[in-house]
């Protein structure tokens, strides 16, 4: 069989999903459904545009933070805390038992530690000068703010 390798930055979208689905199908026959549901929380201003919000999944019992984002205008007003809040109520409804995120912002870190979020690894140099923090909480009885 003659094998090529394509390298790109650019990848036909159906092949992302082609190694999507098959890697699931693969997890799954290994561990179990992961029950995979997309969680977002969105704030909007009066005008209807997104002002902050998450973005991430639930999946195997854990609520995963991917993106997380605040407008200028309303830092400072605890609005990541607040997110995170009615994220995890929903990932508690779920059935999941905790959250992670990750970041590599030292003033994310301090309002996701606020937050009751304990780091449990990192990278250094990830970009450069800074290290990607990895934190994670309990989520439900018992795990609430420090």
């Amino acid at each position: 069989m003659h094998l090529t390798f394509e390298t790109t930055d650019n990848p036909d979208p159906k092949d992302e999903r082609f190694i999507e689905t098959h890697l699931s199908a693969f997890n799954d026959a290994d561990v179990g459904a992961s029950g995979k549901r997309q969680l977002s929380v969105f704030v909007r201003d009066g005008t209807g545009t997104v002002a902050a919000g998450i973005s991430g999944y639930t999946a195997w019992g854990w609520l995963y933070v991917q993106r997380l984002w605040v407008s200028e205008s309303l830092r400072g007003q605890r609005m990541a805390g607040r997110m995170l809040e009615q994220a995890e109520r929903e990932a508690i409804a779920r059935g999941c038992h905790g959250a992670f995120i990750d970041t590599f912002n030292p003033s994310a870190a301090k309002a996701y530690l606020r937050q009751g979020y304990h780091p449990f690894g990192a990278l250094d140099d990830f970009p450069a000068g800074r290290s990607r923090i990895f934190l994670q909480k309990r989520l439900g009885e018992g795990s609430g703010r420090r």
